[in-house]
Order: structure tokens, then C-alpha cells, then sequence
């Protein structure tokens, strides 16, 4: 019988990094036990894939010693085996990382419920086929029945034999095809009696389970998975392509747990009742004040926690003193449909009002409650538990120390109402014993509290009351007033305590809030990774006590850059980058290693490795600071993923920026550069065609043909010197120079481009020498006076003027022509911007572009301004230093 199966809703991989290669398929060949020839059809099927070219390989297969399944895996390729030193013995494993660098289409992997060799990366064999899958590798693999973890509760009280090794059953829901394995029980002990059937090492020696009832048994709990999953299969189909409006309104299951080991079944039952209904489910535990005294109990809800985690389901620890109200409050809020509570038979008188408030009260008020909520009521005794062992190690954890403190605070009162005694009357004393039951369970608890209540009444009775320094009572009308005082004592004891917990519960609820918002805040201002993993070391790193340390991928986002903290694994990081996937300390996965490594799963991928190691001895294994820990993790991804959105605005504003430049220049030099030489051109064309050109006309043609020339000289030059200068910087060769000379041969270069304007100069005599560059101011002057000549009509006055004025020196260029457009002055000085943009004026606007970052190299500043009545000025001033002194100067 086989079966297909869309991904199931509830139970799908959690595979979150983003990747272009498709996951893998997996085929499971399914049985009611060892021995019905699941590898035997495994490996028909394999050698059928590889007749029809498909590339196989065997990945880890016991034979077992039959003859049957060696030729079987004859002629078919296998990966080489790993082989690891364990214990002074020489074990082989499954070579994971051979396997994914091999990668066959396909690969066979014999029981996978199998546990690894100590030392490997993964502690169970589903965790390898699971990575092979993500790798994109299809694999075959076999299964019992017996070895889904949500039936192992069900197999062991069935048989009587508790299965050790187990596979989460989203495998088998999530498999791509479920090949059932079936054989009537008489076949099956026939072929085991006659040896045609070999058992594993673990099988054999628990063969006493292999009777005709318990196969009868397994094999119906077989046939009855896969006919859940064929239902499942048909309610998928009818629900094809209505997805949303079944989403809306499919059911939600809370399970209801106790922290005690028994509550496993509970889960396990939860979850195979939300895989038969396609369901989300919640494993909810109500934490009461009394829960906060058994360190015992934190560790098994822990263990609960991840039990509850590997099978899919949300955990929910909710603080409370009133375990129905706080369901049901829950139920309301998360819109839950079903409702699973466990009901413990008592072990013992003192259990009997325990499993009461469990089993009925509980039930009992959330029906009332919640009339609409189905609830569930689950037995969760364990055949299994040793409940004396159990018992004394509670015992053996009593706080004897707060019990002590306990009789030490009531002797100290018990002095001091002696002494109180000769001046108050004896009711009043009675409130002192009051006083100190109610500090003692504030401070110390709830069973210090009752401790010290009883201690309280029997120390006023024997001290106080006639006769004295016995236990006897003269006066009857005592009794009731140490039954009054022993009630309110009590009563006192138990508020106090509660009060107590309350304030722990919310103190720690306050410091994870505080933690957060400061992690947020810091995080907040962080615009680099840089800044971002000081945040981790100074802000993270305290809260847990440990070394923390930012494991950053690439610029390809493809390999973690080595982490220079010491601590780090890079190997491990790496894996637990690629899978999204925590691995190292406190996990099953590579949990050799000291340190635990967190993926920080940002909305798009992930974007690094959080690598967090203990100062001293190990992680805290608290549920709450790994909450705390995995919302530090999600705001360190938001906070990367922010700073890698920036770098990716900053790199397309560049590329804009770049682009509008380009376009710029490409609109400008096109126009410029093509005017010029067209007009080249077009002159040394009539040149050629006309032979006998007269003198006269042949030197206008060639004057023209100079200052076309000259024109697209300059425009080009500008181009090159403005590129040069921004890419390198301007380098300046200073020396002392007469400014009247640099302006002298500013205008010779001109020459005659200013034949048709008159050009003053207005220079002191006495004018100080400036220590410039004299080629690149050159330059300057050159610009500033080409431009007055473009922007003036023919006969205009340009006039050039300097004077010195303290220890600056300030320079004019100024022109009688129709003056600055009506834009803001400093625009004028940008790359590519024309005072007039659409004008038959040559030029691309690099000219004053190119003045200003000559001026600023020299300290100096550039300006522009109306002249009036008309016309424009540009002031240049530069700073003066002190002039070297010429040798005759100093003879004399």
C-alpha cells in the first residue's frame, strides 16, 4: 500500500533560509515491527531507480547477517562509511558531509530512528536524512510504527516494552510517499523461527514483545497511521485551492500540562490529535507560586518545553494562581476549539486532592466556563515511574534551611514576648506571633510560613498559657483561640507567600521587559554591523553572564567571515547559518561544542550567527532566559537587516547620483563637443573645395578653424583637470608670484578672444606677493574672464582689480554686462549647471566648477554677486603669508 502526501499545514519543515535548490523527497517504507521486509522493499526499489538511471547510492544499511539483503546490495555504488574513535573502540557511522558532497539523486538510509555515533554533528539519523533532503537529495528510509513519538506512550502500554528511539512524526506526515510494509503476524513469527527474518541487536533482545496479540496490535496501529494520513491526504484535496477561507476557521488545540515527567503522554496525545485533525495546537503550563520552589519541576517543564518544540507545537508558560480561569482566559484569546487536561489517578491520600483539582474541579469549571471549548481529559499515569524514588528525591530537595531560620525567628519571639508580657495583655502579645508568620513567608515562603505558624501556637501554648511550660490547657475557651490563631496563621502564611510570587513573577517579567527595551534602544541607534556587535558585547553579554561574539557572512552572503573571539567555532556557525537552525550546547545538534549558536533569522534570510558561551560552567538552561535570548536574537536580525537595507540606499543613491552625472555630461559635452568640430569640420572642407581661396579669406578661414580649436581645447581640459581633481585630489605646487604677472599671462592666453571687448586693470604698485600655484590659478583667471566674455555683448569693459586688506587678499573680476539670472548665486558653481540652460552660449557649466576646487585647495573662498547698476563681480580672497626675504633686502 503506498501513499502521497502534500506537506502537511501543521507539521511542514521549518526550513526558513531562502534557497534556489528544492528540497528533497523522502519515501518511507513503513511496518508494524522489525522483521516484515521493509529493507528488503527498500532496496528493490532501489536497485529499480538505478535501472532506470537514476544515480543511487546506499548510505547506511545493516544487513544484520542476512544472505538475502547482501546480494540485494550488491552491484549498487555505497558511499565509504566514517569511522569514529569512541571509548577505545573503532565504531562505524554515516558520513553526513561525504554524502552531500557526493550528491547522488538518491540515497537509502536503514532505520531512521537510529541514534548516532557519540562525537557526530547530528545526535539522531533523522536529523541527517533531514539535512540531506534540504540539500535537495531525495532518500529512502524505513520506519516502525512504534517509533513515531507520539505513539510511544500508546506502544509501550500496548506491549508492555518502551521504545527508546524515536522520529518526530512530521517526517512521516511530511514524507513525499509512505510505502506500507505489511505481513500477517503467522508470517511473520514463521520467517522468524525459520531465521528468513533477522532482527537488529535491540530487536533481538526484546524479542519476548514479538507474541501473536501485540503484532496483531502494532499492525492495526499501522494500518490506522497510514489511513490517518490517506484522510489527511483527501482533506487536503477538498481544501485545494480554498486555503484562506479553511485557514480561518480550522481548529486551534490547548494542551494543559503539569510539570511532572507523566505530562509526556500528554503532549504525545496532543500532538497526534492535532496531526489527525490538521490542527495548530499549544502546549500551555500555568505557573503557580508553588511551582517556584521545585528546581525539580523547572527542569522537567524545560524538558516538556522541548519535547513540545521537536514536535511542532508553541509553547506558553503562563503565570497564574487560578489554573482554570487562566485556560480559559487563554482559550478566549488565542480562539482555541479544543482544550486536552491529564488526569493523574492518586498514588497516595495526600495526591487525591491534587488529582481532584486536575482531573474534575479543573474540567469541571472550564466547561462552565467555556461551554463551546471541546475539552479532553487524557489519564497520564506512567507504568513506568518509580513514584518512592520519586518522592524521596522531593523530600531530599526540602529548603531545611528556611525551616531552621524558621525555628530560630519564633525562639527570638518567643523571648521577646516575654518580655512585652508584663506590659501588654496577652491578646496583644498574640499579634507579635502574627507578625512574624507573616515576614517569614514574605521572606521565606509558603511551607516556612506554615512551619513557623505551627511553631507560633505551640510556643504561645507552652510558654503562655496556664499551666505553663506545658501542653495542656487549664482554660477550654484556649482551644478555639489557637485553632483561630493556628487558621489565621496559616491563612496569613499562604497570602504572603502568594503575594510573594507574585512580586518574583512580576519582578522577572519586569527585567526581560527592561532587557528588551534596552537592547531595542541600543540597537536602535546602530547603522553598522560594527555597532551592532558592540551592542552584543556590552549590552547582551551581561544579561546572561557569557561571551558573546557577531558571526557576519561574506559580501556574497554565502560563508561566515572567521569570528576573531576564540571561543567561536567557525564550523559550527557555518552549519547553523546554512540550516537556520540553532546547533551546538543545549541542542541536538553538535552539542560537543561550548558554545550555543543562535541563527538571527531576519524577514528576508538570515543574516548571521549569534555565538553565546558561558563565563563559567554552562548555560543556563532556564526557559525564560532562552525566550529572553531568542527575542534578543530577533531584534539583532531586524537590526542587521536594517543596516544592510541602508548599505543597499546608500549604493543605488551613489549609482543615481553616478547615472545623473553621466546623463549630465553626456547632454552637455555632446552638444559642445560637436559644435566645434562640426564647424572644424565644415572650414577644412572649404579649405579643400576651393582651390584658389584668396589670402585674405584663406586667414579668416584659418582663424576661425584656431578658435573653434581652442574652444573645444579648453572644454576638454576642464573635463580632464575637474575628473583629476576630484578622483585624486588637488595637488598644488606653491610659490611666491606677483599676481600682476599671473593676470598678465591669463590675458596673453586669451589673446584673441578678447578682441572685441576692452579688458582694465586696476593693480597697486604696492600689491604683496601671494603664494600660489601660478599654472593653476592661471587656470582660474583664465575661466572666470572666458565667462565674462561669454555671458557680455561685444564692447563691453571686463575689468580685473586686487588689493590687500590685512592679512587677506582680495581679487575682482567684473563685467558691465546684464548680470546673474534670477537663481540662487552658489548653484552656479556646481558641475554641469549653466547660469542660462537653454542659450547658444558654448560651454557644459565645468568652468566655475573648476575655480572653486582650485580656491579651496589654496584656503581661499570664491563668491559672486550683482554689480551695480549692472553687471556681475566675482571676489576671490586668498590668504597672505609672510614673503621670503630677498638677499639684498637683507644687505641692506
Amino acid at each position: 500500500m503506498e501513499t502521497t502526501s502534500e506537506p502537511s499545514v501543521q507539521g511542514t519543515e521549518k526550513q526558513y533560509q531562502s534557497t534556489d535548490v528544492e528540497r528533497g523527497r523522502l519515501k518511507i517504507f513503513f511496518g508494524a515491527c522489525p522483521g516484515v521486509g521493509k529493507t528488503w522493499a527498500m532496496l528493490q526499489a532501489v536497485r529499480r531507480q538505478r535501472d532506470g538511471g537514476v544515480d543511487v547510492a546506499i548510505g547506511e544499511i545493516d544487513t544484520h547477517g542476512s544472505e538475502t539483503l547482501r546480494r540485494l546490495i550488491e552491484g549498487l555504488p555505497a558511499l565509504p562509511p566514517k569511522h569514529v574513535h569512541h571509548h577505545e573502540r573503532m565504531l562505524r557511522a554515516f558520513d553526513i558531509d561525504g554524502a552531500l558532497a557526493a550528491r547522488p539523486r538518491l540515497i537509502a538510509v536503514d532505520e531512521l530512528a537510529c541514534a548516532n555515533v557519540p562525537g557526530g554533528r547530528h545526535a539522531k539519523r533523522w536529523q541527517d536524512v533531514d539535512e540531506l533532503l534540504a540539500a535537495g537529495i531525495d532518500v529512502y528510509a524505513t520506519l516502525d510504527v512504534a517509533q513515531l513519538e507520539s505513539l510511544g506512550d500508546t506502544v509501550s502500554n500496548m506491549i508492555g516494552l518502551r521504545v527508546r528511539e524515536s522520529v518526530p512524526d512530521r517526517f512521516f506526515f511530511d514524507a513525499a510517499d509512505v510505502v506500507l510494509i505489511d505481513l500477517p503476524p503467522d508470517d511473520l513469527l514463521a520467517r522468524l523461527l525459520s531465521g528468513s527474518a533477522r532482527l537488529t541487536a535491540a530487536a533481538e533482545s526484546a524479542r519476548s514483545y514479538l507474541v501473536r496479540a501485540n503484532l496483531l496490535a502494532l499492525r492495526e496501529l499501522a494500518l490506522r497511521c497510514v489511513a490517518d494520513r490517506a484522510n489527511a491526504d483527501v482533506h487536503g484535496q477538498r481544501l485545494k485551492g480554498r486555503l484562506r477561507t479553511a485557514g480561518a476557521t480550522r481548529e486551534r488545540i490547548l494542551v494543559g500540562i503539569r510539570a511532572e515527567a507523566s505530562h509526556e503522554r500528554l503532549i504525545h496525545e496532543g500532538a497526534r490529535l492535532a496531526q489527525h485533525l490538521r490542527a495548530e495546537w499549544i502546549v500551555v503550563h500555568v505557573d503557580q507560586s508553588a511551582d517556584a520552589r521545585d528546581p525539580h519541576g523547572r527542569e522537567t517543564l524545560l524538558a516538556l518545553a522541548n519535547l513540545a518544540d521537536s514536535l511542532g507545537a508553541e509553547f506558553a508558560n503562563l503565570p497564574g494562581e487560578d489554573v482554570a480561569a487562566t485556560l480559559v482566559g487563554y482559550a478566549h484569546e488565542r480562539s482555541a476549539t479544543r482544550l486536552v487536561l491529564g488526569s493523574d489517578p492518586p498514588r497516595a491520600r495526600w495526591r487525591a486532592l491534587s488529582a481532584a483539582c486536575w482531573g474534575a474541579r479543573i474540567a469541571e469549571r472550564v466547561v462552565r466556563a467555556h461551554p463551546r471549548l471541546g475539552l479532553v481529559v487524557v489519564g497520564t499515569a506512567d507504568v513506568h515511574a518509580a513514584p518512592a524514588k520519586a518522592q524521596a528525591q522531593r523530600t531530599a530537595e526540602t529548603p531545611l534551611n528556611g525551616l531552621i531560620l524558621a525555628v530560630i525567628a519564633c525562639a527570638f519571639t518567643t523571648l521577646i514576648a516575654s518580655v512585652l508580657l508584663h506590659f501588654f495583655a496577652t491578646p496583644n502579645v498574640v499579634m507579635l506571633f502574627m507578625l512574624n508568620v507573616v515576614l517569614l513567608s514574605l521572606r521565606l515562603g509558603r511551607l516556612a510560613g506554615a512551619w513557623a505558624a505551627l511553631l507560633s501556637v505551640g510556643s504561645f501554648d507552652f510558654f503562655f498559657v496556664e499551666p505553663r511550660f506545658s501542653f495542656a490547657v487549664s482554660d477550654t475557651q484556649y482551644l478555639f483561640t489557637f485553632v483561630l490563631m493556628l487558621t489565621v496563621a496559616l491563612v496569613t502564611s499562604q497570602l504572603a507567600s502568594r503575594l510573594r510570587y507574585k512580586a518574583r513573577v512580576a519582578t522577572a517579567g519586569e527585567r526581560r521587559a527592561t532587557a528588551v527595551a534596552r537592547v531595542a534602544r541600543d540597537l536602535s541607534s546602530a547603522i553598522r554591523p560594527a555597532q551592532i556587535a558592540a551592542v552584543c558585547r556590552q549590552t547582551i553579554a551581561p544579561l546572561f553572564d557569557a561571551q558573546v561574539a557577531l558571526v557576519l557572512p561574506d559580501p556574497k552572503e554565502t560563508t561566515l567571515r572567521d569570528a576573531s573571539d576564540e571561543f567561536v567555532d567557525t564550523s559550527v556557525a557555518q552549519w547553523t547559518y546554512d540550516h537556520a537552525e540553532a546547533a551546538g550546547a543545549g541542542t541536538q545538534t553538535l552539542s560537543g561544542t561550548r558554545a550555543l549558536y543562535l541563527p538571527l533569522k531576519g524577514p528576508i534570510c538570515t543574516r548571521g550567527v549569534l555565538a553565546i558561551c558561558a563565563q563559567q560552567g554552562e548555560l543556563s538552561n532556564n526557559a525564560d532566559d532562552r525566550r529572553l535570548l531568542d527575542a534578543c536574537c530577533v531584534l539583532i536580525a531586524l537590526a542587521l537587516e536594517r543596516t544592510h537595507f541602508i548599505e543597499i540606499a546608500q549604493d543605488t543613491q551613489v549609482r543615481m547620483e553616478g547615472e545623473r552625472l553621466r546623463n549630465a555630461l553626456l547632454a552637455a559635452v555632446s552638444h559642445d563637443l560637436k559644435t566645434p568640430l562640426t564647424a572644424i569640420r565644415g572650414l577644412a572642407e572649404t579649405l579643400e573645395q576651393v582651390g584658389d581661396l584668396p589670402d585674405t579669406e584663406r586667414t579668416a578661414v584659418s582663424r576661425s578653424i584656431r578658435l573653434q580649436t581652442e574652444e573645444l581645447h579648453r572644454l576638454v581640459t576642464n573635463l580632464l583637470d575637474l575628473a583629476r581633481m576630484q578622483s585624486e585630489g588637488v595637488r598644488l605646487n606653491k610659490e611666491w608670484h606677483a599676481f600682476g604677472e599671473i593676470a598678465g599671462s591669463a590675458l596673453a592666453r586669451l589673446g584673441t578672444t578678447l578682441a572685441a571687448h576692452r579688458v582694465r586693470t586696476e593693480l597697486p604698485a604696492d600689491l604683496p606677493l601671494i603664494e600660489i600655484d601660478a599654472i593653476a590659478f592661471e587656470r582660474v583667471l583664465v575661466n572666470l574672464i572666458d565667462n565674462a566674455v561669454k555671458y557680455t555683448p561685444p564692447g563691453s569693459t571686463i575689468q580685473i582689480r586686487a588689493r590687500a586688506v590685512g592679512d587677506t587678499m582680495h581679487l575682482f573680476i567684473e563685467d558691465d554686462g546684464p548680470g546673474l539670472p534670477n537663481v540662487n548665486p552658489e548653484l552656479i558653481f556646481e558641475a554641469f549647471t549653466r547660469g542660462v540652460r537653454e542659450s547658444a552660449i558654448s560651454g557644459v557649466g565645468l568652468g566655475l566648477a573648476l575655480c572653486r576646487t582650485i580656491v579651496d585647495a589654496h584656503e581661499g573662498a570664491i563668491d559672486v554677486e550683482r554689480r551695480l547698476p549692472q553687471g556681475t563681480r566675482f571676489e576671490i580672497r586668498l590668504p597672505l603669508g609672510a614673503p621670503p626675504v630677498i638677499e639684498e633686502e637683507r644687505a641692506s
